[in-house]
């Protein structure tokens, strides 16, 4: 025994393991073996104080004839299209402006990236009251009266200006930094060759940064599927249901409601839809990755 430890302790290998082990316990004990229960719990009937009951696919069939899950479904499509389209487009424009160096782009660059590291119970009551129908800053600019957290018709929008408002920073400080890592040389050459904005934009910088915005569109799209925190401060799923998203769902169902079984196959819906949308993502990388091989 003493022999084997000594040639483990000089095994130059060892020191490493040493040093994830701690990562790859905490990675067992608070990931791999709560995916694995709450999979198995996804089969059964459970209120965290009665036995647990074993249903089969109850909960998935309940799912699936349910006419508030295709709802609550299509309110998480729409929110993690939008965010992700619009916090990819306006941060890539930006960037490339600041990237411009325009007069005070530093103070732009720190402005914007403010909203990201602001906690999200600061940005939830600030926007509260610009929302606000009565004294909110939002109606008072456009002179209008609208209820905009209150009316099913423009709740899901307010909270998509939030959400994009705070991704805003974060994806354009990842622009940024693809962008200093391009050859000024080949902007200069387009400008001598006559190209217009535009068409240094379409056919440098596009193809350029599709690395970080492809990086960016799926590390938002995963985000904006996984939304709860805005919507918890903000709407609680009202009105009527109109901001309703799976993940708060999965919240209402096992922490109100109690029915752990049917929030944890609502959780491997949602699981099973972020890894088919990543994996399409993925497989089309070649044709969306300027030189990708």
């Amino acid at each position: 025994m003493k022999k084997f430890i000594e040639n483990l302790t000089n095994n130059p290998k060892f020191a490493g393991y040493v040093f994830i082990l701690p990562a790859i316990v905490g990675t067992i004990i608070f990931i791999i073996i709560p995916v694995l229960c709450s999979f198995g719990l996804s089969f059964t009937k459970w209120d965290l104080l009665s036995p647990i009951q074993f249903v089969g696919f109850s909960n998935y069939k309940m799912l699936f004839i349910e006419p508030l899950f295709y709802k609550i479904l299509w309110n998480t499509v729409v929110f993690a299209l939008s965010t992700s389209i619009f916090g990819v487009i306006i941060p890539l424009i930006l960037a490339c402006i600041l990237n411009s160096k325009i007069r005070g782009s530093e103070f732009y660059k720190t402005a914007y990236f403010l909203p990201f590291i602001t906690p999200m119970i600061v940005i939830g009551i600030v926007w509260e009251w610009i929302f606000d129908p009565n004294i909110g800053l939002l109606n008072n600019i456009l002179r209008l009266h609208v209820n905009w957290l209150y009316d099913p018709n423009f709740a899901m929008t307010a909270l998509i200006i939030v959400s994009v408002w705070k991704l805003i920073g974060y994806n354009m400080i990842i622009f940024l930094s693809a962008l200093s890592g391009v050859s000024q040389s080949l902007f200069e050459a387009a400008k001598i060759d006559g190209a217009n904005p535009y068409q240094t934009f379409k056919n440098i910088t596009i193809p350029l940064l599709s690395p970080s915005i492809f990086f960016v569109v799926i590390i938002t799209a995963i985000n904006s599927f996984q939304i709860f925190d805005l919507i918890y401060l903000m709407t609680e799923g009202g009105p009527l249901d109109s901001t309703n998203v799976l993940v708060y769902a999965i919240y209402k169902n096992a922490f109100e409601y109690f029915n752990i079984g049917k929030a944890s196959a609502i959780a491997y819906v949602l699981f099973s839809i972020i890894l088919v949308l990543t994996l399409i993502q993925w497989n089309f990388r070649k044709k969306l990755v300027y030189n990708e091989n």
